[in-house]
């Protein structure tokens, strides 16, 4: 999406050989109209695949897909990261290690929404190592729902994610998809 790719260009920030800030638009201060173009990117690739839930992890999964979700018409469910006191044991769980703050967290989903009539599109905000993606597919399989796309807002190409999510024969589909990044360099795969 050269869209996505030119803000990530003018306003994300690349601290690192493997850290890009995007704070301004995508995960701290959202940009809705972005987003709303983001998600209409997403739905109108998956249009075909007869989508019943888009599925994101909080936080910064939520703008893109909620826009995705609602040009799809279908209902968005968000996988918690922590557990909450008002959800209760009836949960499909499963553990996360996210990449950039280099924790392990649970990741939970609520049985009450989600089965094996849904056919889920998976949407998140980076790839890097595919581990919150995996913990996404883990749940849906433990649902028994199918899984018919995973749709990707900044891919870091140069990490083993895609070729992990792609391994399990679900199609991955990425806006930005970068080549490498350094301090204050972005490169995208053409």
């Amino acid at each position: 999406m050269k869209e996505l790719e030119e803000r990530i260009r003018i306003d994300g920030i690349a601290l690192s050989n493997d850290i890009l800030k995007v704070d301004s638009f995508l995960n701290h201060q959202v940009d809705p109209n972005l987003m709303k173009r983001i998600g209409e990117d997403f739905a109108n690739h998956f249009k075909d695949k007869n989508i019943t839930k888009v599925v994101t992890i909080e936080s910064s999964g939520i703008a893109p897909a909620l826009m995705c979700a609602e040009i799809l018409g279908v209902p968005l469910i968000i996988l918690k990261k922590a557990a909450s006191k008002i959800l209760s044991n009836d949960l499909y769980t499963t553990e996360v290690t996210s990449f950039t703050k280099g924790i392990t967290y649970p990741l939970t989903l609520s049985k009450k929404y989600i089965s094996s009539k849904d056919n889920v599109l998976i949407i998140d905000d980076f790839l890097a190592n595919g581990e919150a993606a995996s913990g996404a597919i883990r749940l849906m399989k433990m649902a028994n729902a199918t899984i018919s796309g995973i749709g990707i807002v900044i891919e870091k190409s140069f990490q083993p994610g895609r070729n992990k999510l792609e391994q399990t024969g679900i199609e991955v589909y990425s806006l930005a998809r970068i080549l490498k990044l350094d301090k204050n360099y972005i490169e995208f795969i053409k």
